[in-house]
């Protein structure tokens, strides 16, 4: 599913919405870091929508992909969770579950047509989530005299490097994370377009969230 490097993951919240035979479904796609995460995501959905007919899931607690659940909650045995997981294996997305609420309509929709509203409904919902790259990266610590603050960031603006916190003392320090294999190539080519005038330490290693 994804290795120990890395993962893809949704970020934040989204919804969608779609109504197939007078049924209503709503999708819900979120970022859930862990199954205690995900139980909460799940009971807060259901808490909005106590007249629901049924809230059905799935979801991957783990960055490995390995830790899957998912429910029917009494639609037909394969007919919601299931495809539901299914949306979330074949993102190939980790840390991330889906509900999708259904309220029914008074027409029933077989096996066939129950399996593609969930699993079309919860494509709808991870569409709409913002997806970000859960990537190894390094910070970075570059510190310089005040007048080279704005040409230090500057030159991170034009290499769309984050800034995650700035420091200003003696000398000013701006933090940086950058993906870890390209921190080194990155430090030098800050410090030569600052004439040399700022120094570079390595932080933390950790995996963070890039934007996709």
């Amino acid at each position: 599913m994804t290795h120990q490097t890395g993962y893809l993951g949704a970020w934040g919240e989204a919804a969608a919405e779609r109504v197939i035979e007078k049924s209503r479904f709503l999708g819900y796609c979120a970022r859930t870091a862990g199954e205690e995460e995900a139980k909460a995501f799940l009971e807060r959905i259901r808490s909005l929508h106590p007249a629901a007919t049924h809230v059905c899931y799935g979801y991957i607690a783990d960055p490995l992909g390995n830790l899957q659940r998912f429910s029917d909650a009494g639609e037909p045995q394969g007919t919601a969770g299931l495809p539901i997981l299914g949306v979330l294996k074949a993102q190939k997305l980790c840390e991330t579950s889906v509900a999708v609420v259904r309220y029914f309509g008074g027409i029933k929709l077989g096996a066939g047509g129950l399996t593609r509203a969930y699993a079309n409904t919860a494509a709808d919902a991870v569409a709409a989530a913002e997806k970000r790259s859960f990537e190894p990266c390094t910070e970075l610590i570059f510190t310089v005299d005040y007048p080279e603050v704005t040409p230090l960031l500057r030159e991170l603006s034009l290499r769309a490097v984050p800034v995650l916190s700035r420091d200003f003392s003696v000398r000013a320090s701006v933090k940086v994370a950058v993906r870890a294999g390209e921190a080194e190539a990155l430090s030098g080519a800050v410090i030569s377009a600052l004439n040399g005038r700022a120094a570079c330490t390595m932080g933390s290693t950790y995996l963070h969230p890039f934007p996709v």
